[in-house]
């Protein structure tokens, strides 16, 4: 029976637009059990993906109410669901592989772990990043967007943070995983970030140190001056999480520089780099210093960007000595708006990959 439901929680998993797909070797099936007990997998299979109390649970599905919400609130500590309190009132949802139970894995990511999300996610990654729309998009320094180009609220990071009321920091799991492989690098570790439009709601929260929101955008001054590209979810509203990514650890990233996919269906950009040859003096800085995605290479006189390559995060032009670098919009017919929210992010994916998740709605 304990086999057997953790093929049904593959499944279901796989069946949520984001995907899990089946790898030749079992590691997705050994993850699971590595992070969910029979009991909790089972639960999770009659979950959805929207907020639920244990009541509205209990109702749905006829489990007992006795210690239901007990075991929610255990799952949720552990990184297999998502939780929240409002006014006393707790509410649980299920939660994709990705974005989901891998990043809640952060407080119990060991070398073990590791290993296996590391093996599972060069399957993962050639699935989901084959489907659109993109999970993130890519939030531009905003002083380095050009003031006759007009930003959209979702492209502003200062749009992110004034419309939230508790923001929170916390560690990288990509940076985290690569250096329990003895692959790290030297980035800043704890430079993600995350918000919330209620106050207070990460006080108690164990995987995330509450901030300030004058702390928050210090933390992005912090990743912005390390050379670190903003991403978030790829949708118009929603918005709770800001990534800062390295090329070598994020998983997004690696899709680009080792996967080899193309830029343009791993991220959703709206701007590309580009650089003035009469104005630029070849010192490399913007190549060999800043950007992420190996974008940049040299020319004859002059660096240059490689447009399908790039993303548009602006880190080249703000330490480029002779300010030869600057953002460029792209033209509409180049520009796909992004979702409008977390569930038509959702019913999109669902239609691409030819999955029917109306069960878990």
């Amino acid at each position: 029976m304990s086999e057997a439901i953790y093929h049904n929680l593959a499944k279901v998993l796989d069946t949520l637009p984001n995907g899990f797909p089946k790898t030749d070797s079992g590691v997705e099936i050994k993850l699971l059990k590595r992070i969910f007990r029979p009991e909790d997998a089972e639960l999770f299979c009659d979950l959805r993906l929207e907020f639920e109390t244990a009541q509205q649970i209990s109702e749905r599905t006829e489990r007992p109410l006795e210690g239901l919400e007990e075991h929610l609130s255990d799952m949720r500590k552990q990184g297999q669901i998502f939780g929240v309190g409002f006014g006393g009132v707790k509410m649980f949802k299920m939660v994709p592989w990705a974005f989901g139970i891998y990043e809640f894995q952060l407080p119990h990511m060991d070398r073990e772990l590791a290993e296996m999300c590391e093996e599972f996610g060069k399957v993962y990654g050639k699935q989901f990043f084959k489907n659109k729309p993109q999970l993130m998009q890519v939030i531009p320094i905003e002083k380095e967007i050009p003031n006759k180009q007009q930003a959209l609220s979702y492209e502003q990071v200062s749009n992110i943070i004034e419309n939230s009321q508790s923001f929170a920091v916390f560690d990288c799991i990509c940076k985290k995983e690569k250096r329990l492989l003895d692959d790290g690098c030297d980035y800043p570790l704890e430079i993600c970030t995350a918000y919330a439009p209620i106050p207070g709601i990460f006080d108690d929260a164990d995987r995330y140190r509450a901030i300030s929101k004058t702390d928050a955008y210090g933390v992005l001054d912090k990743a912005e001056e390390a050379g670190l590209v903003h991403l978030t979810w790829n949708v118009e509203s929603g918005h709770f999480f800001i990534c800062n990514c390295c090329g070598c650890c994020c998983g997004v990233l690696r899709a680009i520089n080792e996967l080899g996919i193309n830029a343009s269906d791993v991220i959703n950009s709206y701007y590309f780099a580009e650089i003035n040859s009469d104005e630029c003096d070849a010192c490399g800085t913007c190549k060999d210093e800043r950007c992420q995605v190996n974008a940049i290479e040299e020319g004859d006189d002059a660096y240059k960007v490689i447009r399908k390559k790039c993303i548009g995060c602006g880190l080249c032009v703000t330490t480029c000595p002779p300010e030869a670098i600057s953002l460029v919009r792209k033209q509409p017919e180049e520009i796909v708006p992004p979702p409008k929210d977390e569930m038509d992010w959702y019913e999109k994916r669902a239609i691409v990959r030819g999955v029917d998740f109306s069960r878990y709605k």
